[in-house]
């Protein structure tokens, strides 16, 4: 992008720290920035500290480090360490942004020394900035001149000399920081008028003779440490004394028994001196503890460093770096071993109650997770208790009874409806295991429910060996007749597929079919049942009981309603059905336009091809859920035979 604008690319690392600075105040830093410092010396000074703090929550933060010093002149050295090589011209848009923003102050910044670091662990990046400053406005000049038209004339004036000297000379932008004002900072200078607060000079007092003797001292700064320039331990407070038993003897090294966690320096006087404006985090170390403690985590200390000029000594006042109750219980410590006036009481505790109540939202959270599985599972139990429910009643029927309303009974015109029984079955029964009949039954209910699927007829009910099925109930359709003459030839042919565990040949069934009207309806509701009344139910029955082994037996209200269809049927004559006289009924030989597999509900197979489906002939093939619900609903009784359920039904 430089290439084409001509604008010389460390212009651009500026920017983007004036941009950054921006950024973090935009983000909710803004407050806990301007109350570092009451001016740039202090702000740089404790920009450490705040990386520090925010370490705490950022584990993974790798920040810069900062230390400043003042010169007679009145400028800084700023000295800027890193563990990324490369964002130092970054450093002069932030540092001369936030001057402008909090201080008032415009500053310029430039490279006076590069060096790797080797103070450092991993040498990393030192660079050396000298900071000069200059007040832009007072307070008082700002509200005078900024009221005044002829200072915004002067004003937006300036502004466009300055964009016309930009586009004009750009290439002249070679400093990282210069010294002149560009057109970005008289932008700036307008925009934040009003801003900023005037530094004020402060000269503190202090007493002939220090008012406090040794033995206060120490105890009332439990955590501090004196030493000289040998390392030397000249002072220690009572609980640093407690926590490593060594510092009792005087004289010794520090660098035995504590080593340097941050900032990564070398335990020498002139390391920590030069950076003595940042937090210093010390470890004990593990070999010098007795032997008893070994097993415990090593305590680390946090504080500051504080060099006595007249004493040649460093004074490190500091506190346990403890952030959880299982921390102090861990090193074996005590909330009496921190002094009343120190913090990290208070951080302890706070911290102590966000974990509970991080701990509480976990608690929720896990339970939240229990019962969204909980509802899962809920949701699996309940589609199996609707699937049974739907197997038993049909599902609008089921619907409502869930529903809680009172299912009326119904009357249907007409429909059609089929009675299968085994022929033999008594026989069978008598000598034969009852897993055998279990068997042999299952194997053939299997079969001819998936050909109530498969021609969208309803399963009313199955007793022994009998099997009931309807066309036209619950919902009324116009093919209720091919539907269940369809169903009946597959279940001839399924029947060929189950054997008989007394001759071990393929079992016979009889078939029996009626068309007629009926009453249907729930009764019962410990166990209700979806049951069909009327006399079309008992000639249907008749047409079973007085049919022949392997053959489709038709009343003639059934005949006529295939007569006109696709359906082969021939004449039986007249005979004698009890309770009903004389009849004259027919058998079903089969459908001359549908196939085996079609019949079977099988996939249709190349021979078959040239054959049109049933389906599509007689415009049977309606959606499957056009109003015909296949439920499955069973009855347990004590018989002998399914003769004598035939009988109640004709009764």
């Amino acid at each position: 992008m430089h290439t084409f604008l001509n604008i010389p690319y460390l212009f651009y690392k500026h920017f983007f720290g004036e941009f950054f600075f921006e950024f973090c105040k935009r983000s909710g830093y803004d407050h806990m920035l301007r109350t570092l410092g009451g001016n740039l010396y202090e702000f740089i000074e404790n920009l450490d500290a705040l990386h520090s703090y925010l370490s705490l929550s950022y584990q993974e933060m790798n920040a810069p480090s900062f230390r400043v010093e003042k010169n007679e002149d009145g400028s800084m050295h700023l000295h800027y360490y890193s563990d990324r090589r490369g964002l130092c011209h970054i450093v002069p848009g932030i540092i001369g942004a936030a001057a402008l923003d909090f201080f008032n102050t415009e500053i310029s910044m430039e490279i006076v020394n590069q060096t790797e670091e080797e103070e450092r662990t991993g040498k990393k990046e030192h660079i050396v900035f000298l900071v000069t400053q200059k007040p832009v406005f007072s307070y008082k000049e700002r509200n005078k001149f900024s009221s005044s038209p002829q200072y915004i004339a002067d004003s937006g004036r300036q502004i466009e000399k300055q964009l016309n000297k930009e586009i004009r000379d750009r290439t002249s932008l070679v400093s990282v920081c210069p010294a002149k004002k560009n057109h970005w900072e008289t932008i700036r200078g307008i925009v934040t008028l009003g801003r900023g607060k005037l530094l004020r000079g402060f000269d503190p007092a202090y007493p002939t003779t220090l008012w406090i003797d040794t033995k206060t001292f120490c105890n009332g700064l439990p955590f501090h440490v004196v030493f000289d320039e040998e390392l030397r331990v000249k002072q220690a407070g009572v609980s640093i004394q407690k926590i490593v038993p060594g510092l009792q003897t005087m004289g010794i090294r520090l660098d035995h028994y504590f080593s340097i966690v941050h900032p990564e320096v070398t335990f020498t006087i002139s390391s920590v001196q030069k950076f003595i404006n940042s937090q210093f985090v010390f470890r004990t170390r593990r070999e010098m503890m007795p032997e008893s403690w070994k097993q415990r985590p090593m305590l680390e200390l946090r504080g500051q460093m504080i060099w006595m000029e007249s004493l040649q000594c460093m004074l490190y006042l500091c506190s346990p770096l403890l952030r959880t109750l299982h921390e102090l219980e861990e090193r074996q410590m005590h909330i009496a071993d921190i002094a009343p006036h120190d913090v990290t009481r208070d951080l302890i505790l706070l911290n102590q109650q966000r974990l509970a109540e991080m701990e509480l939202s976990n608690q929720l959270e896990r339970k939240k997770e229990e019962l969204r599985i909980l509802s899962k599972h809920l949701e699996e139990e309940k589609k199996k208790t609707e699937a049974l429910l739907y197997a038993m009643l049909p599902k609008h029927v089921a619907n409502q009874l869930k529903e809680g309303k009172r299912v009326e009974a119904g009357e249907f015109k007409e429909c059609t409806i089929l009675f299968s029984d085994v022929v033999t079955f008594t026989n069978i029964c008598t000598q034969c295991e009852p897993i055998q009949i279990v068997l042999m039954l299952n194997s053939m209910y299997l079969r001819f429910d998936r050909l109530t699927t498969v021609h969208d007829v309803y399963k009313v009910e199955t007793i022994g060996d009998a099997y009931m099925v309807v066309g036209g109930v619950p919902v009324p359709v116009s093919t209720h007749a091919e539907r269940v003459a369809n169903f009946a030839l597959g279940i001839i042919i399924a029947a060929k597929e189950v054997t008989n565990p007394v001759s071990g040949k393929p079992i016979q069934i009889r078939v029996g079919i009626h068309t007629g009207p009926v009453l249907a309806g729930v009764v019962g509701e410990k166990m209700p049942r979806y049951c069909l009344f009327g006399d079309t139910v008992n000639i249907a029955s008749r047409m079973e009981s007085h049919g022949v082994p392997s053959k489709i037996h038709l009343s003639p209200t059934a005949y006529y309603c295939l007569k006109d269809k696709s359906f082969e049927m021939t004449e039986r004559g007249e005979i004698e059905v009890k309770g009903k006289g004389k009849m004259h009924t027919y058998f079903l030989i089969r459908n001359r336009t549908a196939t085996e597999n079609e019949i079977m509900g099988n996939p249709i197979k190349e021979s078959d091809s040239d054959h049109e489906s049933v389906q599509e002939k007689r415009g049977y093939g309606q959606k499957r859920n056009e109003g015909s619900h296949r439920q499955l609903s069973s009855r347990r009784r004590d018989r002998s035979s399914s003769r004598e359920w035939r009988k109640g039904w004709a009764a």
